[in-house]
């Protein structure tokens, strides 16, 4: 027994053994991301290109004007709408509720001027007659005017109230089709929450947003060309708006590319490479290899950069790689030599990167 207890312990203790060895070496096997660029000529830098997205050319948002629940959502993703057709709807029970008094009010005012317009008449009559004073006449007009304009007020005040039931309903403002919905059925809502996204038209333009860098580089209807991978297929574009303002979220200035001759296989959505040409045609040719500041470190040995070598373009490791560098240009250091072009070169963190470190490349 007691051998037998001593066994089930040893199996034990190898086996928790086993599994730090294992966690250990799962935990060993975490890479570190490396960002990374591939060495090209001056001239080359000149050629840009820079990730998108496909979007619809008239994309709305539809959202209530007044807060509440939504009672009623009548649309599915990629339904086909009309001008005009019922969305969705909230409880508009205040609403309601507040029409009704603002009727009531009305139906008040309205039985109090034709009263006080009665009078009026009558004391005017009076008044012609020599029966009654001008004063009598003149308190009389002035009871008239008085419930008057409470009238056009309650008027006024119904249709205000009219108003806010009105905006409790979401009716579609064009033709298109519902590329998304982030409300649901029983949710409840404040007023300008987006509910739905119908994409009107047909007409598909890329988005793409450029760096602080380059954005001065860009012109409205500069020619770009653009890949949809998804597709496997090359379009040509042109640029259309150029944004003065950065976006806070990506920090780069969004630009809208029209898409010169598009299809219906382009969907709202689709991942899209856009490659400027920033080269004026003016400048001498220059073929000295170019490398960006960033990617350059100095130790002891001179300037030097990590080269990534990698098979299956996902994970690699870094080797450093002394270089001599020249001139410094605004694309980055000329190299003199250590580089031959076309080495994938890491970009960023060269203070952590060790010779031969394994990495992963994003």
């Amino acid at each position: 027994m007691k051998y037998f207890s001593n066994l089930v312990l040893s199996f034990l203790f190898i086996s928790v053994f086993y599994s730090c060895k294992e966690e250990e070496k799962k935990k060993e096997e975490v890479l570190r991301p490396v960002n990374y660029q591939i060495v090209g000529k001056s001239d080359a830098q000149k050629i840009r290109t820079f990730s998108g997205v496909a979007k619809a050319g008239d994309e709305i948002e539809l959202s209530f004007r007044s807060n509440g629940i939504i009672t009623k959502l009548d649309a599915a993703v990629g339904q086909k709408i009309k001008k005009g057709d019922f969305i969705a709807k909230l409880d508009n029970v205040q609403a309601n509720l507040a029409y009704e008094q603002s009727l009531s009010a009305l139906n008040s005012a309205n039985s109090a001027m034709k009263t006080a317009k009665s009078a009026m008449d009558r004391v005017k009559s009076l008044y012609e007659s020599g029966s009654q004073s001008l004063s009598d006449y003149e308190a009389a007009k002035n009871s008239y005017q008085s419930a008057l304009d409470q009238y056009e007020s309650a008027k006024r005040n119904k249709s205000i109230q009219q108003s806010q039931i009105n905006y409790g309903y979401i009716y579609a403002p064009k033709n298109g089709t519902i590329a998304s919905i982030p409300g649901s059925l029983n949710a409840n809502v404040s007023a300008g929450q987006v509910i739905a996204v119908l994409n009107a038209g047909e007409q598909i333009n890329i988005m793409v947003g450029l760096p602080e860098n380059v954005i001065n580089k860009v012109q409205s209807r500069m020619d770009v060309d653009i890949l949809l991978s998804s597709l496997g297929e090359n379009f040509k574009g042109s640029v259309l708006e150029v944004s003065p303002v950065v976006d806070a979220n990506s920090s780069t200035y969004p630009v809208k590319i029209d898409i010169v001759t598009p299809t219906t296989a382009v969907k709202p959505g689709m991942a899209a490479n856009v490659t400027f040409n920033f080269s004026t045609g003016e400048e001498t040719v220059d073929s000295s290899l170019v490398v960006p500041v960033k990617a350059v470190g100095e130790d002891g040995n001179g300037n030097f950069v990590f080269i990534v070598e990698s098979e299956d373009g996902k994970t690699g490791t870094v080797k450093k790689q002394n270089i001599e560098v020249g001139e410094l240009t605004s694309n980055g250091f000329k190299v003199k030599s250590g580089l031959n072009g076309g080495e994938k070169i890491a970009t960023a963190g060269l203070q952590t990167l060790l010779d031969g470190q394994k990495v992963r490349l994003q």
